[in-house]
């Protein structure tokens, strides 16, 4: 008996169709005066370490890219986006509301 158990791989032009996401349509911004921002404190599952999650935003990833880089600097410290929500690392939700009030967004913070 030979140990050769080779299986046949295939694929298409368009790569491998299960992994795309029919959900990820490109969804439209809204305006900033619009939206209502609520402002997070989160450290579960962190260590301890709190992180600033900013959820509510209705926005296109680009722009959702350019917002969390924006905050990014403005409270200079790293972050990240996952699932459509900003994380920016540390307790940073007064920076983080006063830069989005500053783009005329609702900021409203969330918890103690």
């Amino acid at each position: 008996m030979t140990s050769n158990h080779s299986k046949t791989v295939w694929s298409s032009e368009e790569g491998d169709l299960r992994k795309k996401d029919e959900t990820s349509a490109s969804v439209n911004s809204l305006p900033p005066q619009q939206q209502t921002i609520y402002l997070h404190r989160e450290s579960k599952g962190r260590g301890g370490k709190g992180v600033t999650l900013v959820k509510g935003l209705v926005l296109s990833e680009g722009d959702l890219i350019t917002l969390a880089k924006k905050l990014k600097q403005a409270c200079g410290s790293g972050g990240t986006i996952k699932d459509g929500i900003i994380e920016i690392q540390g307790e940073q939700r007064e920076k983080v509301a006063d830069v989005l009030r500053q783009l005329g967004y609702k900021v409203k913070i969330a918890g103690g």
